[in-house]
């Protein structure tokens, strides 16, 4: 028996995977969250060979010569390129051993997936997990995880609306009874503000930023409404009419001006699906209020600005970027207790 538990120990764990557009965070069962890099992989093009993966493929991005390309291979948290996300998540489970100090031969595995993608797409999760090194993958649902990452009753028979706010992808859903009730995933997330930051950019400043510049700003000064005094960055980037670098002073006015179309168009989603949830559960998430989660959520003013839009109360999750990953290390836990909400049957997934 001993020597059994010292082969656990130091041979295989469960995992969990929050596979994110922009991030992919492992928590390692008994040891907590372990690891959190960037879903970015940098591959030669002229030998097809990974070069970078993770933060040291992050730094290259913008940075790199014409043969080597620093890339996502997920795209709304889905995969878009199965080769390369296999290697990454190969290289991440490595990593995740060597910070828990053990070698994780075959894990069973938890991943977190959007609601609403398809059977092909959530077989290409499963089999790049798989292939990557796991004996047994079990899928759940974003929002399900999230719920389970910050304790709501998903069980019970009362209604919870939550709100993933990622990289590549929003979810919205209404879960009850260990289930969903309502949901809708959007595209306007992390990355589509940076995409209308650099757009805004380009069109009033005649300059072209690069991602990362305009993913700094965001952090820095954005904002969803006035509050406070203003705030200011400079930003560099390159002058189309010159072509030569120039810096120019943008303010927290602008970043909100460059994104309120967005944020428009995520305030009418959440409306949607509130509208077409059942009368009961819309007063229970009346009476409850709404959890933001993901990193997403982060940006200045969105709470208070989604509370004066919908008149229901809004509550930020203090550790929102980790909710999801804590809702599969709740499942690993008790895979048993928690078997209903996984949406894994085999048998209904076409074969590749």
């Amino acid at each position: 028996m001993a020597m059994l538990n010292w082969f656990n120990n130091i041979f295989s764990s469960d995992i969990g995977i929050d596979l994110g557009t922009s991030n992919t965070l492992i928590y390692v069962k008994g040891q907590g969250i372990v690891l959190s890099e960037p879903s970015m992989v940098a591959v030669n093009q002229k030998t097809g060979r990974v070069v970078a993966v993770g933060t040291d493929a992050k730094l290259m991005v913008g940075r790199t010569p014409a043969h080597i390309e620093a890339i996502s291979p997920l795209t709304g948290s889905v995969i878009s390129n199965f080769e390369v996300a296999e290697e990454m998540l190969s290289y991440f489970i490595k990593r995740a051993g060597d910070a828990a100090k053990k070698r994780l031969l075959r894990p069973r595995v938890v991943v977190s997936v959007p609601t609403g993608i398809t059977n092909v797409e959530r077989r290409a999760v499963r089999d790049a997990i798989k292939n990557a090194g796991a004996r047994e993958v079990h899928i759940v649902e974003v929002p399900m995880a999230a719920a389970l990452g910050i304790r709501l009753p998903v069980h019970d028979p009362v209604g919870s609306m939550i709100i993933d706010i990622g990289g590549g992808t929003t979810d919205i859903a209404v879960v009850s009874l260990g289930g969903i009730v309502k949901s809708k995933i959007l595209p306007i997330a992390g990355d589509k503000l940076n995409a209308d930051i650099m757009s805004y950019v380009r069109d009033e400043f005649k300059i072209l930023l690069g991602e990362k510049t305009a993913e700094d700003v965001k952090i820095q000064i954005g904002s969803v409404q006035k509050d406070g005094p203003p705030k200011e960055a400079t930003i560099r980037g390159r002058d189309l009419v010159t072509g030569l670098p120039r810096e120019v002073i943008i303010t927290d006015a602008d970043i909100r001006e460059a994104i309120t179309h967005s944020i428009s168009i995520l305030i009418d989603s959440i409306k949607e699906v509130l509208e077409s949830t059942p009368p009961e559960v819309v007063s229970d998430v009346m009476r409850r209020g709404i959890v933001l989660v993901g990193g997403g959520s982060l940006i200045s003013g969105l709470p208070e600005l989604l509370e004066r839009e919908l008149e229901m109360p809004i509550h930020l999750e203090e550790e929102p970027k980790t909710a999801v990953i804590r809702g599969a290390g709740v499942i690993l836990e008790d895979l048993i207790r928690y078997s209903e909400i996984l949406i894994d049957n085999e048998d209904e997934l076409p074969p590749r």
